[in-house]
């Protein structure tokens, strides 16, 4: 029999693949801050934006990349 799916990626990877989108822009607006020239804001070396929000990101591009290569099982009829 052919295979039906023509893709390289079913369903379930185009979810997982927007799941971990929106973990990595969850991470990259975690690390989201503002210092100008005139005034200096020591709020910028925080916890968040230098710990979490960078982790959180990185754990976005890892689940980024088993987004693409998982494979659901599937159930084979002869």
């Amino acid at each position: 029999m052919e295979n039906k799916n023509n893709l390289g990626l079913w369903k379930i990877n185009f979810i997982l693949i927007a799941a971990a989108f929106a973990v990595i822009v969850i991470g990259f607006l975690l690390m989201t801050g503002s210092s100008t020239e005139v005034e200096f804001n020591p709020d910028i070396f925080s916890t968040r934006r230098i710990v979490i929000g960078p982790m959180t990101a990185l754990l976005g591009f890892v689940l980024m990349i088993f987004a693409i290569l998982y494979k659901p099982k599937t159930k084979e009829t002869k």
